[in-house]
């Protein structure tokens, strides 16, 4: 296929000379590469065939998740057959070996047939997705639809991922989640061409991964025995057991699952720090500087730590060995996040260490540590990733970064030499309030709003040239405690994963306004697939800036294109008499700012309210 110009001049196309349906119809997330609309369509019916370039488990596999989509909305299912390369112009759609690098594709639609033409499975996995977007949105429905043309319109595009490492991230220890609900995650971020799932499996709350060498990681570190209720200040607690772990058997389920899906899973085992729940197991690995230890009941840091003994080394090196067997991601997480000091300042076993080692400071010999365990984690053929602070002290020679403390541990890494994973908080930390923290239960902080997290570019401008392309990739966090249940999970991930997603992929300049006229009508696809995102998007978000102690200036905004928002300072619901908001203004401590989006005259989203 040829090259063709970029889609940011197709939406300009696409306004002047395309029916409304069309534009409508043309909303793909990531947004591709380069993109032409052609003219006309091609019409999916139940004698349309599928031709394999490769006739392997594989791609009739890649051919079966189009045949599941169809069977649902459509009742019916596509015949596979080899693909005959001396006649490629039978009406059919077609999946073409072409060469091309990994993960790359090219999708061709002209009446007569589709071509999706790859290098690898990853590529023609994703070119699907992308056709999977061209057609209605009622194709993501779960039920027959009637009434509706499987048409997808005529159209060159050719496309490739931005970066290699395109993740988001679950903490399944602050509240565990059943394995149905990790294989709808990985069903989400593979539509969304998200490629590496950072599982969360141990913390101070609770240990998840069965360890057949240490059972008691599970027998009895899966278990905290009650949940603090609110914050971790309240003090208030709800007095149940909550626990829950993955079996090794599980796990390997899930590995395929996600394999089959082009997703890598890449586990976190924490070390030095956020030990508790292992520690509370086997005491012995502690600094022993108390007499009794337990799984965290709340949240937050603590001081109880893995101490810098052959023991402790030779536990997570066992552990690690079990971890190799279950994962085949080269990749590993070892966290070296939020380790305290204190244990180690008052252990005689670490202070003697620092001597012997002739280090500098507790920091250093944090560093030792994560160096003494990437060692050990290479010699088997593998790789470490952890948090920014494995930086404190020096960073271990091999390892990556995933920066969360900001961006200063990127760029630090990135300087460095070192790759880096892009994960700043509060940009890409979906736990995060979304809209109006006093309309909305209770989260970690923010707001972080959608064009926020949109608008954000992970790789920072202050590298040199040369530098930035030590960044690797970008991922969304999910930490989840104030997140007990999986509903709770995707109302709090999206639609702001949708534009994590889209910078990690997307090779395209950023447009706020096109991505929100392309999430509008992806929305509907989430509706199809019944997750439950937050509805922020159609609302307005009001903010109070503070002026005297009389009085407070209003702003306010909206992500859904095209609508305007009407407000009414007296209590009453807005209509389309109120006033209409365009700039900002002030109110006083009587008054009550209600406020609520309009299109074309009608109503969309629910009202907002905010007081003095």
């Amino acid at each position: 296929m040829k090259r063709f110009f970029s889609i940011a001049l197709l939406l300009t196309a696409l306004v002047s000379c395309s029916a409304p349906a069309e534009r409508e119809a043309v909303s793909v997330i990531p947004q591709p590469e380069h993109f032409q609309l052609g003219d006309g369509a091609f019409r999916i019916t139940s004698d349309v065939p599928v031709y394999l370039d490769e006739m392997t488990p594989e791609f009739e596999r890649i051919a079966e998740f189009l045949n599941e989509r169809l069977s649902a909305a459509a009742g019916f299912t596509l015949k596979t057959a080899e693909a005959d390369l001396r006649n490629t112009n039978v009406r059919g759609i077609w999946f073409l070996n072409a060469g091309l690098p990994t993960e790359r594709y090219e999708l061709q639609v002209t009446p007569e047939k589709i071509v999706i033409e790859y290098g690898d499975g990853a590529g023609a996995f994703y070119g699907l997705q992308t056709l999977l977007q061209l057609l209605p949105t009622e194709i993501f429905a779960d039920h027959r639809v009637h009434g509706v043309r499987w048409e997808v319109p005529c159209c060159d595009i050719e496309d490739a991922p931005r970066f290699a490492y395109r993740g988001m991230h679950l903490d399944c220890c602050l509240h565990f989640f059943e394995m149905d609900f990790l294989k709808r995650y990985i069903d989400l971020m593979a539509l969304h061409k998200v490629n590496r799932f950072h599982w969360h499996l141990t913390e101070d709350q609770g240990w998840r991964l069965e360890i057949k060498k240490y059972p008691l990681l599970t027998e009895k570190g899966q278990w905290r025995k009650e949940t603090v209720i609110g914050s971790l200040k309240s003090g208030v607690y709800d007095g149940i057991p909550h626990g829950g772990y993955y079996s090794q058997e599980e796990v390997r389920e899930l590995v395929q699952y996600a394999a089959e899906r082009y997703v890598t899973i890449i586990p976190e085992i924490e070390m030095p720090g956020h030990a508790l729940a292992a520690i509370s197991c086997y005491p012995e690995l502690s600094c022993g500087l108390e007499d009794h230890y337990e799984t965290a009941t709340k949240w937050g840091v603590f001081k109880q730590v893995f101490c810098t003994k052959d023991e402790t080394f030779k536990f997570l090196e066992d552990v690690m060995d079990e971890v190799f067997e279950l994962f085949p991601s080269t990749l590993v997480h070892i966290g070296g996040d939020e380790c305290p000091k204190a244990s180690w300042k008052q252990c005689p076993h670490c202070q003697a260490m620092i001597r012997k080692l002739g280090l500098k400071d507790e920091f250093e010999l944090q560093s030792w540590f994560i160096t003494r365990m990437e060692k050990y984690i290479n010699s088997k053929g593998h790789e470490i990733i952890g948090w920014d602070e494995i930086l404190q002290g020096g960073l271990a020679p091999n390892a990556k970064v995933m920066s969360w403390l900001g961006e200063e541990g990127g760029i630090k890494a990135a300087q460095q030499h070192h790759e880096v994973v892009m994960a700043p908080y509060p940009k890409y930390y979906l736990d995060y309030w979304q809209a109006d923290p006093d309309s909305e239960p209770l989260a970690m902080d923010g707001p972080t709003l959608l064009r926020t997290m949109y608008e954000y570019n992970p790789v920072p401008e202050i590298l040199k040239p040369e530098e930035r392309r030590y960044i690797i990739g970008v991922e969304g966090c999910v930490w989840t405690e104030y997140m007990p249940t999986p509903a709770r999970v995707e109302y709090m991930a999206w639609p702001r994963m949708c534009a994590i997603a889209e910078s990690g992929w997307s090779n395209v300049a950023k447009d706020w306004e096109g991505f929100t006229r392309r999430l509008e009508h992806h929305l509907k696809r989430l509706d199809g697939l019944h997750v439950g995102y937050c509805k922020a998007f159609f609302n307005p978000f009001i903010e109070f800036h503070d002026d005297t102690k009389y009085d407070k200036v209003v702003t306010m905004s909206i992500d859904a294109p095209d609508a305007e928002i009407r407000y009414t300072l007296d209590g009453s619901e807005p209509t389309m008499a109120s006033p209409r908001y365009e700039l900002p203004f002030v109110i006083n401590r009587q008054q009550t700012v209600t406020a609520r989006a309009f299109r074309d005259g009608r109503p969309i989203g629910e009202p907002r309210y905010k007081s003095f």
